[in-house]
């Protein structure tokens, strides 16, 4: 069973100031701000802010009964989306409820994670204590005062979670099923019953599995991958930003290949790779800036140093992308015949190469060694659930493994798994108006 922290809420603590209503392509929308509790167990004690965006229809906006529907987003670390056309699938749920954007604490507009903010702490002990209280079950205690806020205490809404915030779902699920009158997931239903080193095996296999269908669609790529490793090797190249380009910097970017557009991303940067300098071919500066601009490690911290985390239940993950690799030797750069990029592999090394994470390189130690993170899922109540759930899972997932996701649709009652092959894990953002509208019709089929 799950700690009583759990069942901590404390609504009656928090405050809520909202901006006059604006309009946007046939859209309304408000601006919510709440200063709620850090640590829930501690209703009383320091506060953070949390911002999330109200988006309705001009014309359904009056409609009081209209059902409410709160978007977690992916990651960890990144805010909700911001609105600009009335398309796509939010111009879907628009079409049926009135849709909340949550960013989840420390990112977008609420209290922000960032190198900055973190070096107002005297020591990465403090960091590290602060940061605790940015997982999934925190983010979910701060939708649940939100919707005592803006919908009143028994009033459900429905959940859409995309990729991590599946996972958020997934906790919702355990702590407050009673607020849920359905959920949506896409791309994100976590192996609830896994540890992350059984996690990270299937995801390199995974990685190695796209890097060999990025080299089968753009065959020429593969020696000029090697052809830039082998320059970056022989040569102190530095990045626009002043950051050495390293080869384990570089081997990031296959991060993307888990998406609709990923290998076209990664062809259309490494074309552009050389140039004829004053002194024979160098990487181009485009080039470098293009390879700077792809990675959002620095302005998004709290994936580095919470992505490995996000799995944790009571053990320490002891950096373990970085422990797993040695049993991928066709994944180390050096003695292999064909260079393969990486995927969503958090490695101690990055926080000697990116800038704004080297302050944090002791925090993120600590986090890494840290063994008594609390429960992020109530399996024997996730066994009894009442809740209709439907979701996505696509059979090629990069970041999150299909037969994990099976697993935990199977142990779930009342869920419905969709899967396919049809789109890689960002389905949403490809084709997220069908995706929605077949899964909201899954909701209710038995």
């Amino acid at each position: 069973m799950l700690l009583n922290l759990f069942d901590c809420m404390a609504s009656n603590t928090s405050t809520h100031t909202a901006t006059v209503p604006r309009k946007l392509n046939g859209m309304i929308l408000r601006d919510h701000r709440f200063q709620l509790p850090l640590d829930y167990s501690r209703p009383q004690g320091e506060t953070i802010e949390v911002f999330a965006r109200e988006v309705c229809l001009r014309e359904k906006d009056d409609d009081k009964d209209l059902p409410w529907m709160i978007f977690f987003q992916g990651g960890p670390g990144f805010g909700s989306p911001r609105p600009n056309l009335n398309s796509g699938w939010i111009g879907e749920v628009l079409t049926s409820h009135r849709l909340l954007l949550l960013d989840d604490r420390g990112t977008g507009l609420s209290t922000r994670i960032l190198q900055q903010s973190l070096a107002g702490f005297s020591t990465a002990d403090e960091q590290a204590d602060y940061l605790v209280h940015f997982r999934a079950d925190n983010i979910v205690r701060d939708a649940e005062a939100i919707r005592e806020v803006l919908l009143g205490p028994d009033t459900q809404w429905k959940g859409l979670g995309q990729s991590f915030g599946g996972f958020c779902l997934l906790t919702y699920l355990s702590l407050h099923p009673e607020s849920l009158s359905g959920v949506l997931i896409t791309g994100g239903v976590a192996g609830i019953k896994s540890r992350i080193d059984d996690i990270y095996r299937l995801t390199y296999q995974s990685v190695i599995e796209k890097n060999e269908g990025y080299y089968r669609r753009y065959p020429e790529d593969e020696e000029l991958a090697k052809r830039i490793v082998t320059h970056l090797a022989g040569n102190e190249i530095f990045l626009p930003g002043g950051a050495r380009l390293t080869p384990r910097r570089f081997q990031q970017l296959g991060l993307p290949l888990g998406m609709s557009d990923g290998r076209e991303t990664l062809h259309y940067l490494l074309e552009a790779a050389f140039i004829d300098g004053s002194n024979g071919p160098e990487l181009s500066f485009d080039f470098l800036k293009m390879v700077e601009n792809q990675t959002s490690y620095e302005t998004n911290p709290i994936f580095c140093l919470l992505h490995e985390a996000i799995y944790a239940e009571g053990y320490a993950t002891q950096w373990a992308a970085e422990r797993l690799r040695e049993e991928f030797p066709q994944i180390e750069i050096e003695g292999n015949d064909r260079f393969v990029f990486t995927g969503e592999m958090i490695a101690p090394s990055m926080f000697d190469e990116y800038a704004e994470l080297t302050p944090l390189k002791e925090c993120a130690g600590i986090l890494a060694e840290k063994s008594d993170w609390g429960p992020l899922y109530d399996l024997d109540r996730l066994a009894k659930n009442e809740v209709p759930v439907a979701a996505i899972s696509y059979y090629g997932d990069m970041y999150v493994p299909i037969a994990l996701s099976v697993e935990t649709a199977r142990h779930i009652p009342k869920f419905n798994l969709w899967v396919t092959n049809e789109w890689e894990h960002d389905g949403i953002r490809a084709d997220g108006a069908r995706i929605v509208a077949r899964l909201l019709e899954m909701l209710h089929e038995d």
